[in-house]
């Protein structure tokens, strides 16, 4: 994954939108195809995969907030 500067709010709009929508493409259609052909227990790992990339995706954006090393330096 890209590393990118979000210097405003627009940035992390148009950041969060197609975040989303690549998760939602990737997971959410795995879900929906496990809730039409499989099992519970396919609906359960595409359930859990898909919480598991809305989390990393907001790590990823709290990761970003965090003060990197180099502003803790020269403060």
């Amino acid at each position: 994954m890209e590393t990118a500067a979000i210097d405003n709010r627009n940035e992390f709009a148009l950041w969060a939108i197609e975040r989303a929508h690549a998760i939602v493409s990737d997971q959410g259609t795995a879900l929906a195809l496990a809730a039409r052909e499989s099992g519970e227990d396919a609906i359960r790992e595409a359930g859990n995969a898909l919480g598991k990339e809305i989390t990393h995706a907001l790590l990823e954006v709290f990761d970003g907030l965090l003060p990197s090393e180099a502003s803790k330096e020269r403060d």
